[in-house]
């Protein structure tokens, strides 16, 4: 349970600040780059309160990087489908969607893991 109300700190963290800085935006009138900021908020929320799946050290990397990548495609996948920043007019854009998903989501575990391993953390 401590494990969860942490994961959801780290995420509410940057969901309220990104939040703030949308509703500034849309006090400025400025629609789109506050519809933009506040998609990324939700997409921030979600992969920082995800962070606390590496802290299972019962699990192995591969069953924290599996679950991470399941709990990814429930949580951030949709927010990318529908956010309007990619065309969803046909299955083939909503696949176009996903292996950009995966790509994204390939580099970013690599950097990680050479961050890891670099700073030993």
């Amino acid at each position: 349970m401590q494990l969860l109300l942490k994961g959801l700190l780290r995420g509410s963290i940057p969901l309220v600040m990104m939040s703030l800085i949308a509703l500034v935006l849309y006090i400025q009138e400025r629609n789109i780059e506050a519809r933009g900021t506040f998609i990324s908020a939700w997409i921030a929320f979600w992969v920082s309160a995800a962070t606390i799946i590496y802290q299972m050290d019962s699990w192995s990397l591969t069953k924290q990087t599996l679950i991470h990548c399941f709990v990814m495609l429930l949580t951030v996948f949709p927010i990318l489908v529908f956010s309007g920043w990619f065309p969803v007019d046909t299955w083939s854009d909503i696949v176009r969607v996903f292996l950009f998903f995966l790509l994204v989501g390939f580099i970013l575990w690599i950097l990680a893991a050479i961050f890891r391993k670099i700073f030993h953390f």
